[in-house]
């Protein structure tokens, strides 16, 4: 890749800037393209982005950035979208920062003369890259952008740039996106970090996020995803009555519709069963209630495990021998069980316990 420094103005860099709905982010004279296919949403937080209009304020050296030159002798952001963004949302008049030693919030058309000259004069280091779309990909994951890590899936946005990408953002990319109007109770993470769209495909791939990408990158249109994704959420909200949002946020919940989508389901004898489980101490995982009573898997409940102090008092009281074999043992031999088993009612007490070798302990879980 071939690389040649440039110094470009803040006046420059803003001219013609313009934010088409979430759909196109140009300036440089409508020669830079902010926000190519393969790059991230707007992430920064107000204090990232205050930083950044400080720094032109003060002076100070702003981090270099990467324009990728593309065949017509136009230019896209590789690195440097979240501090390009802020600069031209500031200068546009799209929020406000207080300059120091002034406490007040002041908007850019609220500057005097000199200081806005002093920000539109303001030198950005660029270095200009020349290079294949390989190339430019590469340096487009490697880099990381003003301390803010890349997450997974978008670095798979990158490698899979295209038309597919493009309109799945519509779907699961933007704040208040439509996955996130019906989805927010139910996944972890933030649709602008592409936690949404990551789920949406990991539920529909079961797992394999790059083999389906790599499948769809050149179909125009996400809707058959969008589709499967509504799908889950009108499965889980007819199936489950009360929702306990707290427990619900990150449940693998498209794992649980591929396999039980076909299965009729009690609503009313669900929520008895979830309402029973959640007032159940001896249940720590409680975001584990929701496949359990659709698998009777115990291991997604983490079932409250007998205490050193219950498990060394039985072993006294039963001097040392196990339960079923009657043979002695040491107690790092043996194991705390359920004389009354948990899914029969049975809790975790020291009454409700008894220690059997390890053998017999397996033998009696297995049976």
């Amino acid at each position: 890749m071939k690389v040649e420094f440039k110094e470009v103005t803040v006046r420059d860099l803003v001219s013609d800037y313009k934010d088409e709905l979430d759909l196109r982010v140009t300036g440089y004279g409508g020669r830079l393209d902010i926000r190519p296919i393969f790059q991230r949403e707007f992430v920064y937080q107000p204090k990232e982005r205050d930083a950044v209009i400080d720094t032109l304020y003060q002076g100070f050296p702003l981090n270099v950035m990467y324009w990728a030159v593309k065949k017509d002798g136009n230019y896209e952001i590789i690195d440097g979208q979240q501090r390009t963004i802020s600069i031209c949302q500031f200068v546009n008049g799209d929020f406000s920062f207080a300059i120091q030693p002034v406490k007040d919030k002041r908007y850019f058309h609220n500057l005097k003369k000199e200081e806005k000259e002093k920000i539109l004069n303001y030198q950005l280091s660029i270095y200009l890259c020349t290079g294949t779309e390989i190339e430019k990909l590469k340096w487009f994951k490697t880099i990381n952008i003003a301390g803010m890590v890349l997450e997974e899936q978008e670095l798979k946005n990158a490698v899979y740039a295209g038309a597919w990408v493009t309109d799945a953002k519509r779907y699961f990319s933007k704040d208040g996106c439509p996955a996130y109007q019906i989805g927010s109770n139910y996944i972890n993470g933030s649709p602008i970090r592409q936690k949404y769209l990551e789920t949406a495909i990991k539920w529909i791939s079961n797992d394999q996020i790059g083999d389906y990408m790599g499948e769809k990158q050149h179909d125009i249109s996400a809707e058959p995803l969008w589709d499967y994704f509504e799908s889950v959420i009108e499965w889980i909200e007819k199936t489950f009555i009360n929702k306990r949002t707290k427990f619900m946020k990150g449940v693998d919940w498209g794992s649980l519709y591929n396999s039980y989508k076909n299965k009729r389901y009690n609503p009313e004898k669900i929520e008895k069963r979830l309402a029973e489980l959640v007032l159940d101490d001896d249940v720590t995982k409680k975001s584990g209630i929701y496949p359990y009573v659709l698998t009777g898997d115990k291991k997604y409940l983490s079932i409250r495990s007998f205490t050193d102090a219950q498990k060394q008092k039985t072993y006294e009281k039963q001097k040392g021998l196990c339960k079923f074999c009657k043979k002695p043992f040491d107690i790092n031999q043996m194991e705390a069980d359920h004389i009354k088993p948990w899914h029969e009612g049975g809790k975790t007490i020291e009454e409700n316990c008894q220690m059997l070798c390890k053998d017999d302990n397996r033998r009696k879980s297995g049976s």
